[in-house]
């Protein structure tokens, strides 16, 4: 039997591109539905021809109850706020989901919380394999390196990304604090401006920059005394980060209510 995917935030650049690679996995996924948000001019049009394979008989529609009547399982790319009602939409209808939007502040963390009690949540701010594995490298390094070693992140996208620093840049930073028994909302140090002072020892800085149209570039340098340790990811298509997001909403299928990272998935 195929799986059954739905798509939210289909429209775009990264939904498109999860569109073109369920459709290529024809054979064991079908794609039930196709969302994005009101207003949008591509809405009623055949999103197989969006993705430039052709007409597939679904069109782009902004009801966002296509997403879950018939679904095994939802991928949602969009914003934080909507997505925090499109996890209650998940809730109410028992359907997994899987999250790759960011940007989520405190209040939309703890529904998120609050609802893998009753569902299965996978969610990732970058669903690039060699992302998990850099962040597990990230956490090893941090924890065999003491605080001598100073840890800064520097991140760069494209100049039409809203949120900073990227989310993939925190799980990198978080992945570092956790290595040294820590919480990065204690260590992170972020928008260095002006006469900071001497760095304090045991923090993480945060660098984002934008420009161009860089899909992502990621840095974890650890400083220590005589040399540096880099550890590095660079995106070079977004087809990476849908085909991590399809393999994730595949394995999401008939997990146990909870949340998950592409961490457990890869059993790392």
């Amino acid at each position: 039997m195929k799986k059954r995917i739905a798509i939210i935030g289909a429209g775009g650049r990264m939904g498109l591109s999860l569109v073109r690679q369920v459709l290529s996995r024809s054979q064991t996924h079908e794609l039930v539905a196709a969302v994005d948000r009101p207003g949008q001019p591509r809405l009623g049009k055949d999103v197989g021809e969006l993705a430039g394979l052709g007409p597939i008989g679904i069109n782009l529609t902004d009801s966002v109850n296509a997403a879950f009547n018939n679904a095994q399982v939802v991928i949602e790319f969009s914003s934080a706020d909507a997505s925090y009602h499109h996890l209650r939409n998940a809730v109410m209808e028992g359907v997994p989901i899987v999250i790759g939007t960011t940007g989520f502040n405190e209040h939309h963390q703890q529904a998120i919380q609050a609802a893998a009690e009753t569902i299965p949540i996978m969610l990732s701010s970058n669903f690039s394999l060699g992302v998990v594995i850099a962040e597990a490298m990230v956490e090893k390094a941090a924890a065999l390196l003491d605080e001598e070693w100073d840890i800064e992140i520097t991140e760069m996208h494209h100049r039409d990304k809203v949120d900073a620093p990227s989310g993939t840049a925190l799980s990198l930073g978080a992945a570092a604090a956790r290595g040294r028994g820590r919480s990065l909302n204690e260590v992170g140090v972020h928008g260095r401006d002006g006469f900071t002072g001497v760095r304090k020892t045991g923090t993480i800085g945060f660098t984002a920059l934008r420009g161009g149209d860089i899909i992502g570039d990621h840095r974890v340098i650890f400083a220590g005394p005589g040399e540096c340790l880099e550890i590095g990811h660079r995106a070079l298509n977004r087809e990476i980060f849908a085909q991590g997001a399809v393999r994730a909403a595949s394995w999401l299928i008939g997990q146990k209510p909870g949340l998950y990272s592409l961490r457990n998935m890869l059993d790392l």
